[in-house]
């Protein structure tokens, strides 16, 4: 079973910045699309930002210009750098990937379990 690893949640102050990092064991086959997604109490979960294993990114309106997806393809790794964080912000974040687990697998997605983000007004 493929793991993510997901560390960088906290409360912080509008305003404020925090990392999200996401780890695939480095044992895997290959890594394609990486990303973030939210969820705040009572809602769906949003997709936040996406990356492609070349670099190609795309993100939620409500994000653009404070948010930057970002990965390390050496280190089966997806970062998210958020800036100007604002109360509305406030979700547990997950991280996904999709992954080839062995060489000839089929590509599975598979989920982080989530790290919570508080911003404070």
């Amino acid at each position: 079973q493929v793991q993510l690893v997901e560390s960088g949640g906290g409360l912080v102050q509008a305003g404020g910045s925090l990392r999200l990092s996401c780890a695939a064991p480095g044992t895997i086959f290959s890594v394609n699309a990486m990303g973030w997604y939210r969820q705040a109490p009572g809602k769906q979960r949003e997709l936040v930002a996406v990356i492609t294993k070349s670099g190609n990114t795309d993100y939620a309106d409500s994000v653009k210009g404070r948010f930057t997806i970002s990965r390390d393809n050496a280190k089966n790794t997806v970062y998210l750098q958020m800036n100007s964080l604002k109360p509305e912000d406030t979700a547990v974040y997950y991280c996904n990937a999709d992954i080839i687990p062995r060489r000839y697998s089929d590509v599975v997605r598979y989920w982080g379990q989530g790290t919570q983000v508080t911003v404070s007004s």
